[in-house]
């Protein structure tokens, strides 16, 4: 019979037939490097988003504001990012990073808003 050997060390594994590592460093060592790429991704994405709400909150300080789409990429706003979508009945979309969001308008112009309870 072979015998085990730790998944991440390569050293010898006593104890339970099932036991994939020689210890809870090297079992949370491997499992780390395993999701690194996929945490790094959802990292990214999510300080692309906090930016983007960050870039509304701050141009939109009374809550409803008109704006460029000029000033909105000056100030570094990725429009590929988002959280949500709603529609309303007459078929605007609305488009959110988390509470702040905003409504194209023809010519390049955006209406800023906040989001309302009735928003689900």
């Amino acid at each position: 019979m072979d015998a085990k050997v730790c998944l991440e060390c390569g050293a010898p594994i006593l104890g339970r037939a099932d036991k994939k590592y020689c210890s809870d460093l090297c079992r949370n060592s491997y499992n780390n490097s395993r999701n690194r790429s996929t945490n790094n991704l959802v990292r990214k994405i999510n300080a692309i988003l906090k930016r983007n709400r960050d870039i509304l909150e701050e141009l939109n300080p009374t809550g409803k504001t008109n704006i460029s789409k000029k000033r909105l990429l000056d100030s570094g706003f990725n429009f590929n990012y988002y959280t949500n979508v709603y529609q309303t009945k007459q078929g605007k979309k609305y488009y959110f990073c988390y509470d702040q969001g905003y409504l194209p308008l023809e010519k390049d112009y955006f209406t800023l808003v906040i989001k309302q309870e009735y928003i689900n």
